[in-house]
């Protein structure tokens, strides 16, 4: 697959509600995961066994959600980049939307990392 086909497909199962299942079949096994900074979720998080840990930490802390509105990829090279917003509540705040920049690099078909901006 092309980035561009990467990108869609991400694109296309987030917006239906299949962000894990997108995981499973995109991201390579030693994906590496970076957040702007330390805090709820750790700042690196190395291969899938990692992701799907970091990815059960914060639903478990998710109250409620609401939806989610995810842009069209814009894609450069072997990198793609999409703005997602999530309307949501997390256990003990007030209900809020995030707003973030996914950053991904592809190699081989799959993606072998993402960065998020927010």
């Amino acid at each position: 697959m092309t980035t561009q086909d990467i990108a869609n497909r991400l694109v296309s199962m987030c917006r239906n509600g299949q962000v894990e299942e997108a995981k499973e079949e995109l991201f390579a096994n030693n994906i590496i995961s970076i957040e702007p900074r330390e805090g709820l979720l750790p700042k690196e998080t190395k291969g899938m066994g990692a992701i799907r840990k970091k990815a059960d930490l914060f639903v478990s802390h998710v109250e409620d959600f609401f939806g989610s509105t995810i842009s069209d990829p814009v894609v450069a090279g072997d990198f793609f980049s999409i703005a997602w917003e999530t309307d949501l509540q997390m256990k003990g705040e007030e209900r809020k939307t995030n707003r973030e920049i996914c950053v991904y690099k592809t190699k081989d078909g799959k993606i072998v990392s993402e960065q998020f901006f927010y």
